[in-house]
């Protein structure tokens, strides 16, 4: 593993991102590497251009981005203070496009990011990319597993 140079995270701004975020963080200061964390926005209310406001939950979904984000942040503040460095990239669009593009700008070796699969909420909120992106792929990439699995 001595040629990964570039580790990127995926961040949902989601709770499920603070796994992935740790396991980016401890691959990093291991190898020696550069650590990105990458959020990626995506508005569930625009349909092709079409803005549909839904007062209540643009309000709800905008509290839940404030929130994770600010825990993310305070993760990545924490590292830092350790002498990590880490690169946020904050992308808007389609997840999927914007984390393959930043892949290939940054000259990523390895993508860490949470295994699990969306659920409808996240589908809305977040858009289906898990799958996309695998599929996609132009590294190497790590799922990390959310919940402990039985021991075998």
């Amino acid at each position: 593993m001595e040629d990964i140079r570039k580790i990127m995270v995926v961040s949902r701004m989601s709770e499920d991102s603070h796994r992935a975020i740790h396991y980016g963080v401890s691959l990093a200061r291991k190898l020696g590497a550069e650590l990105m964390v990458i959020h990626t926005i995506h508005n569930p209310f625009s349909v092709e251009g079409w803005n549909l406001p839904i007062p209540s939950l643009v309000e709800e979904y905008e509290k839940i981005l404030k929130k994770t984000k600010d825990e993310l942040d305070s993760i990545i503040r924490v590292e830092t203070k350790k002498g990590m460095q880490v690169k946020e990239i904050i992308r808007k669009g389609d997840p999927t496009k914007e984390v393959l593009k930043a892949i290939k700008e940054e000259n990523i070796d390895l993508l860490v990011m949470s295994a699990h699969e969306e659920g409808h909420l996240e589908h809305f909120l977040f858009g289906r990319s898990n799958e996309e992106i695998t599929r996609k792929m132009p590294c190497s990439i790590m799922l990390v597993r959310m919940q402990p699995g039985p021991a075998h």
